[in-house]
């Protein structure tokens, strides 16, 4: 058995100072990038530590099981959460948001929940768990979702079906 460490396919060394030289290259680059972000103005870095994203869209479509048709949408960071078939803490769950951000068309006042509200906001999960029929569309307690205040302003409030 021939070993070849530190030598390519044709016998000769591989030059090892260009591995080295990568990490010093990359070493200098962020170091540069701290040296900027020093001399930035303050609303610079205050933008790049902003807190969550959420805001509302206009001109999007969103058609649920049920026919209704959604041009508007909040759009905002989330944590993984069971959806509910009602918003209600003891419901059906019947998908999974896993992606976050994600988005929620409509509000509407249900079971008093973790987060001390009663806002549930209407979306539709990722992943189906419980009544394929519904293809995940129900609802998701407010504290899951990084928005404050609840309902959120702009967002327009479900319309009984």
């Amino acid at each position: 058995m021939t070993r070849t460490t530190g030598m390519t396919n044709e016998g000769t060394s591989a030059p090892r100072e260009r591995h080295g030289g990568g990490r010093r290259t990359a070493g200098a680059a962020l170091l540069a990038a701290a040296m900027t972000a020093m001399f930035l103005p303050a609303t610079a870095s205050a933008t790049a530590s902003a807190g969550p994203v959420c805001y509302v869209r206009d001109g999007v479509r969103h058609t649920d099981v049920k026919g209704h048709t959604y041009t508007k949408d909040l759009y905002c960071e989330n944590a993984v959460a069971d959806v509910f078939a009602t918003p209600e803490v003891y419901g059906t769950v019947i998908a999974k948001l896993k992606t976050s951000p994600s988005w929620f068309v409509c509000w509407e006042s249900g079971d008093l929940h973790q987060g001390g509200n009663r806002i549930w906001y209407y979306t539709q999960g990722d992943e189906v768990t419980n009544w394929p029929l519904w293809k995940g569309w129900g609802y998701v307690p407010a504290f899951r979702i990084e928005t404050e205040p609840d309902p959120f302003p702009g967002v327009p409030a479900c319309m009984p079906s």
